[in-house]
């Protein structure tokens, strides 16, 4: 296991060290985790001394993945393409016959002309413009050409819908905002998976009940007037140019983390079927209702427009601001920040 000390792999690490199935757990990280019956090992996935650490393993399921909004976009994809590169080289190097990637739903787009919900075998059509996803799809080809390289490899791929539980992404801000925020036009469908089903979706995989390429979620789906009834959070209608142009300009002038390409997954249908896991016997044991209602309790009291945290005072001045701001927070942000350099 790698990134084995907190988040998803902790959780994972904690199950799958729990589990009669699993002989030992071997965790991989930059620092030692809270598990105590894991065999821990101190290690940047990217050094390929990883390799001697592997052998014995017979799967690797690798979760070392920077996803942080707030992290340097370079940065961030130089740490996961490597890190996964060195990942797979050195499984294949140790003799271990399958490693377990995840990914996203994302990587298949959100396109108005998505069928609902998308086949797991979908074309991946997302591209390179939400925050992450164009290292998911390269992480995505390296798990392709694996196998290839190194006959005898086996890789599992697994893609969770919007995930929720202690989860800091573009899309769980989207319930930070005072309004939720509508692009005129668009047919939003909203997706879940908790972290919880993300991990026995994993275990699953990593105990081989389930290969390939497939997707986690909650069953169905709950469209945007079903996801604004249940949260009580009214909704503000902007224009696509309106919205896409404001979301680009904040970004492109630091003021937010999250690029344009993010109000995609907002706007358009990327909910999957998870078909290959009901075959497999797999159920999700949240509700797309259940874990709206969670995520809502984790985000209550922050405050956020346009992908970007504000304080409590900041969130009073932008409140009152009125419909930009609330939508969107351009107009009170961008004052502020050009006040602050004396335009």
């Amino acid at each position: 296991m790698t990134g084995a000390a907190s988040g998803i792999g902790a959780l994972l690490t904690s199950r799958l060290a729990a589990s009669e199935e699993v002989k030992q757990v071997v965790a991989i990280d930059e620092r030692r985790g809270e598990v105590s019956e894991a065999t821990w090992h101190i290690l940047d996935v990217r050094d390929p001394a990883i390799a001697e650490k592997l052998k014995g393993a017979d799967v690797v399921v690798h979760l070392a993945l920077d996803l942080d909004l707030e992290t340097d976009s370079a940065a961030r994809t130089a740490y996961n393409v490597r890190g996964t590169q060195t990942v797979l080289t050195a499984a294949a190097a140790a003799g271990v016959h399958r490693v377990v990637l995840c990914t996203s739903a994302m990587v298949y787009g959100a396109l108005p002309d998505n069928d609902i919900p998308l086949s797991e075998d979908a074309e991946l059509r997302a591209t390179a413009e939400a925050t992450g996803v164009g290292d998911l799809l390269e992480i995505e080809r390296l798990g392709r050409r694996a196998p290839r390289a190194h006959p005898g490899l086996n890789v599992t791929v697994v893609r969770p819908a919007v995930l929720v539980g202690g989860t800091d992404t573009a899309l769980t801000r989207y319930f930070e905002s005072p309004r939720l925020l509508v692009v005129a036009g668009s047919r939003p469908t909203w997706q879940f998976c908790h972290v919880e089903d993300l991990c026995s979706a994993l275990e699953y995989a990593a105990l081989e009940k389930v290969d390939g390429e497939f997707a986690v979620g909650c069953d169905g789906w709950l469209e945007q007037e079903e996801v604004e009834e249940l949260s009580g959070i009214r909704r503000m209608e902007l224009p696509s140019a309106v919205a896409l142009g404001a979301a680009a300009r904040l970004h492109r002038i630091g003021l937010t983390p999250s690029p344009a390409g993010d109000l995609a997954y907002t706007m358009h249908p990327w909910v999957v079927s998870v078909g290959r896991l009901h075959d497999a016997g797999w159920r999700p044991r949240w509700t797309n209702e259940e874990v709206l209602a969670e995520l809502l309790e984790e985000v209550a009291g922050r405050h956020t427009v346009a992908g970007r945290r504000l304080g409590r005072k900041d969130a009073t001045a932008a409140g009152a601001a009125g419909a930009t701001v609330a939508l969107l927070g351009a107009a009170a942000v961008v004052r502020r920040a050009r006040k602050r350099r004396g335009l």
